[in-house]
């Protein structure tokens, strides 16, 4: 029997997330306007002229660890929510290390500082957080060095590629007196956010029972040395991709999973696939059952050789139903790319919405705004407003459903999590 010492509770997490201040209060408020005042063509005005756009200097300095793709989504939502700024970027590689150099100093005239070692740029002294963004399988070490600097840190999902580094990081980020984020901003995109609200908050739905949630989308993009094409290195699937998916079951439910099964395969996606005289070993396709133990039934369809971005959640309680999607499927119309309904019959009133963040923020800051409101919410964090930043116990059951589910389809058979955490020596 496992016994979970620490309950997930996010009360709240997403409410003064989803809002911007009405003017009035901007103009008693200015220090927090911060998407507006550094989002805005101004260079009309001489700065004393400025006062709801005057450029107040950046509180934080923050240093990311990784500068691929992911690194630089989280500069520019840094530079954008604006409270934060960043100093330095480290990074193994060097070309990704001087593309994004290049990238930051031509389009944001933005000096970055470039690190020759890990060390040096968790250890700074003019630096208030790190970012960690490295492939998934470097994650632990990087903790390791990164937790000693007493600094505010941003670990992007997946939190480890395993049950052991999960639980070793989830430990070192229980005791440690500064903010230790993990990277699951799906949980802040427009659609669940709402859905949280709904289901969550105002219990639209009476008491959830069932959840589903589908992915389309097109394959895994090239990452260096394409190490997201090989479970060794990112947990597989279910573990580096899917992760976002199990946190938003766990989130839902309001408890922890009891068992996993799974099925799935590489039908399209890379069967020839070779790099340095490896093949690649990723599932393209996977049907996933949690059952939780507060009798909560969770399934999930992953397809990833559609030919769109489709994600969808369907909630159903014994008082209503929720039904929410995001959708880019690249065709010529008009149609909203979210949507949201809830249907309550007799229950109460139903309603249909269009969940969305300002239109830069879903275009710039990264999954449709969802990185944006999970630097808001770091942030937050750290100035001690809100306890809203997901907890490593947190991403440590995201991390088991995912490790879970890659093993049920090895062995063709269904998963007891109280057994697989007692067979990785672990006793919660």
């Amino acid at each position: 029997m496992v016994v979970v010492k620490k309950q997930i509770n996010l009360k709240g997490f997403v409410n003064k997330n989803l809002q911007f201040e009405r003017m009035s209060q901007m103009t008693k408020n200015r220090n927090e306007i911060n998407f507006f005042s550094h989002n805005h063509e101004t260079d009309y005005l001489l700065e004393e002229d400025k006062y709801l756009f005057k450029n107040n200097k950046s509180k934080y300095k923050f240093n990311v660890i990784g500068a691929g793709m992911i690194g630089k989504e989280h500069i520019r939502s840094t530079l954008m929510e604006g409270r934060a700024t960043i100093n330095g970027i480290y990074d193994t590689n060097d070309y990704s290390a001087e593309k994004t150099l290049e990238y930051f100093k031509d389009y944001y005239s933005l000096d970055l500082k470039k690190y020759e070692s890990l060390e040096e740029a968790c250890y700074e002294s003019e630096v208030d957080g790190i970012i960690i963004c490295t492939p998934n399988y470097t994650h632990i070490e990087i903790v390791k060095k990164a937790i000693k600097s007493g600094k505010h840190i941003m670990l992007e999902k997946p939190m480890a590629t395993n049950i052991k580094d999960a639980y070793e990081i989830t430990k070192l980020a229980n005791s440690y007196n500064a903010v230790f984020h993990i990277g699951l901003q799906y949980r802040y995109k427009p659609t669940y956010s709402e859905a949280y609200h709904e289901a969550i908050k105002r219990k639209s739905l009476g008491d959830i029972k069932m959840i589903s949630i589908m992915e389309h989308r097109v394959p895994f993009l090239d990452k260096v040395n394409q190490w997201n094409k090989f479970s060794e290195y990112s947990g597989g699937t279910l573990v580096e991709k899917c992760c976002h998916y199990f946190d938003l079951f766990n989130l839902f439910a309001q408890s922890t999973p009891e068992q996993v099964y799974a099925t799935g395969g590489t039908a399209v996606n890379f069967v020839d696939f070779e790099y340095n005289n490896k093949n690649a070993d990723i599932v393209d396709n996977a049907t996933v059952i949690v059952q939780y133990k507060n009798g909560v039934s969770a399934s999930f369809s992953l397809c990833m050789f559609a030919p769109m971005f489709y994600e969808e959640l369907v909630l159903c309680g014994d008082k209503g139903r929720l039904k929410t999607y995001e959708n880019e499927n690249y065709l010529p119309n008009t149609s909203s790319n979210t949507y949201l309904e809830v249907l309550r019959g007799e229950q109460g009133p139903s309603k249909t919405s269009i969940p969305s963040y300002p239109t830069k923020i879903q275009n710039e800051g990264g999954h449709l705004g969802g990185t944006y409101y999970e630097h808001k919410v770091f942030v937050d964090s750290i100035e001690k407003k809100d306890d809203k930043a997901v907890t490593a116990m947190e991403g440590f059951w995201s991390i088991v459903i995912g490790v879970a589910a890659e093993e049920s389809i090895k062995k063709g058979k269904h998963i007891n999590v109280g057994e697989l955490l007692e067979n990785n020596e672990i006793i919660l």
